[in-house]
């Protein structure tokens, strides 16, 4: 008898499990239940949607009737799923009641949108679904002033966004830098100038307190003070949506997100679940860097968490989910930012001496025309001489760059280990003859001493 799956999500993680399920059993069944309207599609996208720059219709990747005539894979959209039972092993979603064999849920995350007064008026918004992005749109129509809650990496692609649509834009950030967290404040700060001279206004260390209006926002205060807008929107960060596994009293982890078995099952009360998986926003993952926990809110995380979580729900040959270093890179104005591992901040957290080496040049040899700058940062632990994590400033190929550095320190090299074994290649066109990040990698060294 076919194998009956559901997945509970549609976004990267949900839509890769089923597809994977499918791909592996091809006689089993699956169908996808989702509160939202539109799936597979990108939320990074989202900011180009709202400017224009892509067009709705371009971002999303497959439609349900696509998976259906295409993968027979049956998508319930704007379905609510009211409740799981696990021991009866059922889905009930929009009144009706599913059995399943297998369950996976890739219920995503939330945008934190901080418990103040005002977070409900009018064109008082969140960004993370494709609803989201073209509520915003018809809003800014009729707006002149816009303040962005959140200098994470979506808000500062919002914030460019805006701006280029005209917009009066004001970033207000709680922390002393943008890009806070994962960023160090010396790379962080190179992009807040750079949006600076576009024009976009920064309000740092200042808690957003109210948002002020009757029907509609009128303002924004802020550490004591207003600022006036006709649209405001909240790019706080995203918290694991923890709904269903709270339900089923499922364990959740020190981080506020769900305790998972490599296999990606979860536990409840310290005990392996059967046949339920999970992937996505909502997962507490290892740290490939050091022991512990950490988050990979990635659509590149989400994506590989989806292709294990959709094998195991149908196959005996289990796939396993390792640690994660959460390689990221995002393009904000003409500058291109990435990092990799731990930041300095993200380091003090472990307890560890980091060591920093930083080199600059550029992204093709200095006679061949069209060179962009290269700024690259790498940290290591003064002790163990291990690199744990870099950060790259680029005016292009930043991607290339990191993801080489992740290699490193997910394979343990130390600053020296990486001088002897690493080579790069050389085109004029594409790098200097000695690319930059072996450069800051030969002044760490320096920096360890002996």
């Amino acid at each position: 008898m076919a194998k009956s799956i559901i997945v509970i999500g549609s976004g990267a993680a949900g839509m890769t499990a089923a597809s994977t399920a499918k791909e592996k059993d091809p006689e089993c069944n699956v169908t996808v239940f989702t509160e939202d309207e539109d799936i597979a599609y990108s939320p990074c996208a989202i900011p180009w949607g709202i400017e224009g720059k892509s067009a709705w219709t371009d971002i999303v990747m497959h439609t349900p009737d696509f998976y259906e005539k295409e993968r027979g894979i049956k998508v319930f959209t704007k379905t609510k799923v009211e409740s799981v039972d696990d021991a009866a092993k059922t889905v009930t979603a929009g009144g009706n009641t599913y059995s399943y064999d297998s369950l996976v849920i890739a219920t995503g995350g939330r945008v934190f949108v901080p418990p103040i007064q005002g977070a409900d008026l009018g064109n008082v918004f969140i960004v993370r679904t494709i609803k989201d992005g073209k509520s915003i749109q018809a809003a800014l129509k009729d707006a002149q002033n816009v303040v962005i809650g959140g200098a994470g990496v979506i808000g500062l692609e919002l914030a460019v966004s805006l701006k280029a649509m005209g917009k009066d834009v004001t970033v207000i950030e709680m922390m002393n830098q943008v890009i806070p967290r994962i960023a160090d404040k010396d790379m962080a700060d190179e992009i807040q100038a750079h949006l600076e001279e576009k024009g976009i206004k920064f309000v740092m260390k200042a808690p957003i307190q109210s948002v002020n209006g009757t029907d509609k926002v009128t303002s924004v205060t802020a550490d004591g003070k207003e600022y006036p807008c006709e649209v405001m929107i909240f790019a706080t960060g995203i918290r694991a949506n923890l709904d269903i596994p709270k339900a089923l009293g499922f364990d959740i982890g020190c981080l506020n997100a769900l305790i998972v078995a490599p296999t990606l099952q979860p536990y409840k009360r310290g005990r392996l679940v059967p046949d339920i998986y999970v992937a996505g926003d909502l997962v507490q993952c290892e740290s490939a860097i050091m022991p512990g926990a950490t988050m990979s809110q990635l659509g590149s995380t989400a994506v590989k968490q989806g292709r294990v979580a959709g094998n195991n729900a149908v196959s005996s040959d289990k796939l396993l989910f390792g640690p994660v270093a959460s390689p990221w890179v995002s393009v904000i104005g003409e500058k291109q930012i990435a990092g990799t591992g731990l930041s300095l901040g993200l380091a003090s957290w472990y307890g560890i001496d980091v060591v920093a080496g930083k080199a600059e040049g550029l992204t093709r040899a200095r006679y061949y025309p069209g060179g962009k700058e290269l700024k690259v940062k790498v940290l290591a632990d003064r002790t163990t001489r291990r690199i744990i994590g870099a950060q790259i400033i680029a005016g292009e190929e930043a991607t290339g760059r990191i993801d080489w550095l992740t290699a490193a320190a997910v394979n343990g090299m130390t600053a020296e280990d990486f001088l002897m074994r690493s080579e790069n290649a050389y085109c004029p066109p594409t790098s200097m003859v000695k690319d930059v990040v072996i450069s800051a990698v030969e002044d760490l060294c320096k920096n360890l001493g002996q």
